[in-house]
């Protein structure tokens, strides 16, 4: 990315909501991506956080080989199974190309008039949204929460935006890391959650260091 739930694939929500959207490769999906979640769910009530599975990442696809979307979106399922308010959404999956947030604002906007959308990113990626996708769009269509993790100096608000700012654990982990230890048969015990690791296993990803 840069939408409800498994009832709702395509990211219907009831009028009147608050609903976060946390987009990502999630590949694979880990402790942090879900922590960011649930804090951000707690501490602005919301109703719901959308975990946005990007059909096409561009700026990553350039660098390296993803792994397929279909596949990704099960693993963040299995991932959230069973948690109150956090949602796997296969809204760009559907819509297929190159995933841009913007596009999935406007559709998640154009479904739920009365929705208010609050779009979770870390405090890095709030310093390179100049680089989105018709960001200046973006930016009048929802609420920008952006996540400081404990022990990393605070950055200052991207300018034309509506800012929360949340202060949450500081919790070490890439994706990137993550797919080199299961490409060696290292284990990733409690930075991704168990049935996400069962997953990963049943569908036989990253043994191939992808």
């Amino acid at each position: 990315m840069d939408g409800a739930g498994v009832a709702d694939a395509d990211g219907s929500a009831p009028h009147g909501q608050r609903v976060g959207i946390l987009g990502g490769t999630f590949d694979p999906v880990h402790i942090g991506h879900l922590v960011a979640a649930t804090w951000v769910r707690d501490a602005l009530s919301l109703d719901r956080v959308l975990l946005v599975v990007a059909n096409e990442p561009w700026q990553k696809t350039a660098h390296r080989q993803v792994t397929p979307a279909e596949d990704r979106l099960a693993v963040v399922a299995a991932a959230v199974e069973g948690v109150p308010g956090l949602e796997p959404c296969r809204l760009e999956i559907d819509r297929g190309g190159p995933s841009y947030t913007v596009d999935t604002v406007r559709e998640l906007r154009r479904l739920h008039l009365h929705t208010g959308f609050y779009l979770v990113v870390g405090a890095d990626v709030a310093a390179e949204l100049a680089t989105w996708h018709d960001v200046t769009a973006l930016a009048t269509l929802v609420t920008l929460v952006v996540v400081d993790r404990g022990g990393v100096e605070r950055g200052s608000d991207p300018p034309g935006w509506n800012v929360e700012r949340l202060r949450i654990p500081a919790l070490d982990v890439s994706s990137s890391e993550l797919r080199d230890r299961l490409a060696t048969g290292r284990s990733v015990d409690f930075l991704v959650p168990g049935p996400a690791i069962l997953c990963i296993d049943r569908l036989g990803l990253y043994a191939g260091g992808r």
